[in-house]
């Protein structure tokens, strides 16, 4: 086990009433596990995991790691939608980021990074900068940055989500083989059904807000996964599966709505 979350929940107060984004969450995640969690529009998949970056506090319950936060070492790292690079600074210097608080010489930091760079193909833009680049090499660069820190668990929040659909595709069998390489323990959310189940080793479903685990699903796909996986008749069973219970969220938000 990496860490269990146990009766986490989350409130805030918005226009002066009070709005529980998470209630009674409950799951456990096991080392270098892929987990994919999918759940319709507000149901707080992003606050769920800056509840496990440690950026925000639950309400009540509680997170418990089998991984001390150790100096020198991260817990965690995120990725977001949004790249998050650093304008002024090159490719190999925004993937080098990471590792300065961990007491890395520049040098050294430098090095490490133009490994990892070139091992996706990006050796000729390793002195770019980041308005030079696609939105997929931008993203890219951000998944070596989060890979290359070195953290316990590696939370992704959309990360491909801006991306076009071709794009995407790239992106997702990069994102597979760099975690083949490298394997961490991955906490992902998207919108994309079929994305959840080619990545990950399990799904978590989440209803409607206020968001609670409906249902974990684990993947039967053997790995390593490609994307000719999308035409497995198991993972069309269980995207339809999927679909009909995010179908019933999302209905039950309109009604509310209207």
């Amino acid at each position: 086990m990496v860490f269990e979350c146990i009766e986490l929940s989350k409130s805030y107060v918005s226009r002066g009433a009070e709005v529980t984004a998470l209630q009674s969450v409950d799951f456990t995640v096991r080392e270098q596990e892929f987990v994919c969690i999918v759940g319709p529009s507000g149901c707080g998949k992003t606050t769920l995991l800056k509840i496990i970056a440690g950026l925000i506090e639950p309400t009540s319950g509680k997170i418990v790691f089998s991984i001390p936060q150790s100096n020198g070492h991260l817990r965690s790292a995120m990725v977001f939608q949004e790249q998050g690079l650093f304008p002024w600074m090159s490719v190999q210097d925004n993937v080098a980021f990471g590792l300065e608080t961990q007491g890395i010489s520049l040098a050294e930091r430098r090095e490490l990074a133009s490994d990892f760079i070139v091992k996706v193909g990006l050796a000729g833009f390793m002195h770019s900068f980041p308005h030079e680049l696609s939105g997929g090499m931008r993203q890219r660069v951000a998944i070596l940055r989060a890979f290359l820190a070195n953290p316990h668990i590696l939370l992704m929040d959309e990360p491909f989500g801006a991306l076009d659909s071709q794009t995407r595709l790239v992106m997702q069998e990069e994102l597979l083989r760099i975690w083949r390489d490298h394997r961490k323990t991955v906490i992902y959310v998207t919108h994309d059904i079929e994305e959840a189940i080619l990545l990950g080793d399990r799904l978590l479903v989440m209803s409607g807000r206020p968001g609670r685990i409906r249902q974990e699903i684990n993947i039967p796909l053997e790995r390593p996964r490609h994307l000719a996986n999308r035409d497995h008749p198991e993972v069309a069973e269980i995207r339809w599966h999927i679909w009909k219970m995010l179908e019933d969220e999302v209905r039950k938000d309109l009604s509310i709505l209207s």
